[in-house]
């Protein structure tokens, strides 16, 4: 058993559900201690946060990725124990954080250690920007950490976030880029009354139903090169007493957008309020931005790096994405850092029986290794 996998089942078999990191963090910062990482723990409110840097030259490229896990859901329908780390009969891994992300992570942590083994004069320096806080609020994690950073004018050039982006084979695809998230809840105010008499009463639910045919007929812009359009989706309308017989006062209406760098937060609220104020309701908006829009060129040294290092390891030739939800990569690209992920297969993350393939994660492992001696070596 090679030392990613061993690392990787040590990670996995501690239950660190957001936001504990239950000592996960310890086990890097004791790893990467005696390779000459100056190591940082970085908490805030309940998040633990791990930044280490080895090397103070440029350029400097960063591993990010979070310890933390969802819940496991019923432990009782795993086909083994979700924190057993277990290997079955055909190499797979099991265990809550096999894919997202704690296997990444290991094969960070070995890459690393067999690159400075190899080439211990190498140029510019390396880092490691670890949270407990990226599947939770996401408030007081890698956000938080990269403010600090910047306050005290530390830089960084490249950034490789371990999140699993594999489709169908390993290094098939990369993120170099995620749409933005900008959810808003709406209130619309009607007013309450028995529903034989509804002309004593407003009903919201009717006032908001032509509001609601604009909003998912518009089309928001056509996307670009590296986005596809901007969506609009609603993810709840609540309202109601309970009561059959009862006109309700008020509709609730939960909505999301993932949008492209076509839009900003300001034009699609804009254009909202437009389409709203243009109907006969009375309403109430809050929105909340959980994330901007990014895009790391594709002729940047990072993206040629890596695509050169997975042509190496595997002979594909990978593909670019901007799909799939938010990741805390967003918050470093805001830096100016040129921002990727690459890991493992997504198809069981989040899900009951959630695995890697332990081949896979060896050969992950020689991938970053190769990313390190082309942005640092060659």
């Amino acid at each position: 058993m090679t030392e990613t996998i061993q690392l990787a089942q040590q990670l996995i078999q501690i239950e660190s559900v957001t936001p504990n990191d239950n000592g996960c963090q310890q086990v890097i910062a004791d790893y990467l201690r005696p390779l000459g990482f100056q190591i940082e723990p970085m908490p805030f409110g309940e998040v633990s946060n791990l930044w280490a840097r080895r090397g103070e030259a440029k350029p400097v490229i960063v591993f990010a990725g979070h310890t933390d896990v969802v819940p496991t859901g019923p432990a009782d329908q795993w086909q083994y124990p979700p924190f057993s780390a277990h290997i079955d009969e055909n190499g797979n891994l099991y265990g809550r954080g096999a894919a997202d992300m704690k296997s990444s992570i290991a094969c960070f942590m070995v890459a690393t250690k067999r690159f400075l083994s190899e080439y211990p004069n190498h140029k510019g320096s390396i880092g490691f920007l670890i949270t407990s806080d990226e599947e939770g609020p996401a408030v007081d994690g890698t956000v938080k950490v990269v403010e600090a950073l910047e306050a005290r004018g530390e830089k960084y050039d490249y950034c490789l976030v371990g999140e699993p982006s594999s489709s169908q084979q390993l290094g098939d695809s990369i993120k170099n880029g995620r749409r933005g998230s900008l959810s808003g809840r709406l209130t619309v105010k009607g007013t309450q009354g028995h529903i034989a008499y509804p002309e004593l009463a407003e009903n919201p639910i009717h006032a908001f139903a032509p509001a609601l045919k604009i909003l998912t007929d518009t089309v928001w812009d056509t996307g670009n090169e590296y986005f596809p359009p901007t969506s609009f989706q609603v993810s709840n309308i609540h309202s109601g007493t309970g009561a059959t017989n009862v006109i309700p006062g008020d509709c609730v209406v939960d909505f999301n957008f993932r949008f492209s760098t076509e839009q900003t937060p300001d034009s699609l609220k804009q254009a909202v309020h437009t389409i709203l104020d243009g109907c006969e309701f009375q309403y109430d908006l809050q929105w909340n931005l959980s994330g901007l829009p990014f895009i790391t060129p594709a002729e940047g040294a990072l993206i040629q790096a890596v695509s050169e290092a997975i042509r190496q390891k595997t002979g594909l030739e990978t593909q670019l994405s901007t799909g799939g939800g938010t990741s805390d990569g967003r918050f470093i690209a805001q830096t100016g850092a040129q921002v990727i992920e690459l890991g493992p297969l997504n198809a069981t993350i989040h899900q009951l029986n959630e695995r890697v393939n332990v081949n896979d994660l060896n050969q992950l492992t020689d991938i970053y290794e190769h990313i390190l001696i082309n942005l640092l070596v060659n």
